[in-house]
């Protein structure tokens, strides 16, 4: 996938409507801390375009990125911060389950887990909403150049027994540092793609 243009197109707050847009959309859903903003720089190869910032929990809304006007990364708010009052958790939560509900052009689920630890409850509670909804989350494990690389093969079976996810899950080690699983989103993405134009 070769990203020419993208831009920050809709945001949606608590109040707003889900926005519906004309083309597919990828969401991207996460821990608070997990990376999700700098896997989103990375694919679109932004170094700040996706904001990123050193309090987690900092986003509060649902992100639509325009990219190439072809394909949506609906950036969701991160969930789980511990500091964070629990009516504003309980927002986020009723924010994510109304967008993967609504959305008529989702096509494809990211759900980041940083490969360092289990996935918590958090997680596995996203993991089975998205599975409610139809689809068939791609796991994206970030933060992978932070462990030896004889360990990630150990975490991606953490991942997969926490979570319980069925044989044919997609689990791809990811770094926004050394690039490392770009590649095999992208595919994912160009896939995306090429069913969306099959059914026009």
């Amino acid at each position: 996938m070769i990203i020419r243009n993208v831009s920050l197109e809709t945001v949606c707050g608590v109040t707003s409507k889900i926005s519906q847009s004309r083309h597919p959309e990828v969401a991207f859903a996460g821990k608070s801390n997990v990376g999700k903003s700098s896997l989103i720089n990375a694919l679109m190869n932004r170094k700040s375009l996706a904001r990123t910032s050193s309090q987690p929990g900092k986003t509060q809304t649902i992100n639509y990125y325009n990219i190439n006007d072809e394909l949506y990364f609906v950036d969701l708010p991160g969930y789980g911060y511990a500091k964070s009052p629990e009516s504003v958790k309980i927002q986020w939560g009723k924010m994510i389950e109304n967008y993967l509900h609504r959305s008529r052009q989702l096509k494809r689920v990211f759900l980041l887990i940083d490969i360092r630890h289990a996935p918590s409850e958090n997680d596995r509670i996203m993991y089975q909403w998205i599975c409610s909804r139809g689809f068939s989350p791609v796991i994206v494990a970030t933060k992978a150049d932070k462990i030896n690389r004889s360990q990630i093969q150990k975490q991606l079976r953490l991942i997969r027994t926490t979570l319980e996810t069925e044989k044919d899950t997609v689990l791809i080690p990811f770094s926004a540092q050394t690039k490392q699983g770009r590649d095999e989103i992208y595919e994912i993405l160009d896939r995306v793609l090429e069913e969306s134009h099959e059914k026009v």
